[in-house]
């Protein structure tokens, strides 16, 4: 059998477009869209789920891609930076407010703060309470976005450059 028992046939829908490939079991979702797929926005920062610069978003949440076996996602939806504008013909209403308001520097994190921040209005949008969100708030409802809230959830993305309150600010130019 040799290398045949450790690899699986794994169907993804990335951006829209279904990919059929032959995965290795090892093989994590970030190295599969970089190296096989060619979409190189989502970066290796630290490989330990600890920096969020490979953020891309798996049936509608955010993951961190360096962590997540390629096999285990068979059949889901992903989404990276590249594919947050859909068709491609428009950025995305979060990428526009990061290039109106500099919410970068170097650029190594914002594919992933990007897309964390994507995630973070849907989670926020359906409900889902963060650690600073107020207890009394009433359950399942929508969470209103303020500084706090944005800077809370989107603490699991670190930028080098100390572009934070620029991401923030993008942030709150997208909040319905």
């Amino acid at each position: 059998m040799g290398n045949d028992q450790h690899r699986s046939q794994t169907t993804l829908r990335v951006n829209g477009t279904p990919h059929t490939l032959t995965v290795d079991h090892r093989r994590v979702l970030l190295d599969l869209l970089r190296e096989d797929l060619d979409l190189t926005g989502a970066k290796k920062g630290c490989d330990h789920g600890q920096c969020g610069a490979c953020t891309v978003l798996v049936d509608g949440r955010r993951v961190n891609s360096c962590l997540l076996f390629a096999v285990t996602l068979d059949g889901c939806e992903v989404i990276t930076v590249e594919g947050l504008g859909g068709d491609g013909e428009e950025p995305h209403p979060l990428q526009r407010a990061f290039l109106e308001r500099d919410a970068f520097q170097c650029g190594y994190c914002t594919p992933g703060q990007l897309c964390s921040a994507a995630g973070m209005l849907a989670e926020a949008a359906a409900g889902h309470p963060s650690h600073v969100t107020d207890p009394a708030a009433p359950s399942g409802a929508a969470v209103p976005l303020d500084r706090a809230e944005i800077r809370e959830r989107l603490s699991g993305n670190l930028c080098r450059c100390g572009a934070y309150p620029r991401i923030a600010e993008a942030v709150e130019d997208v909040i319905p």
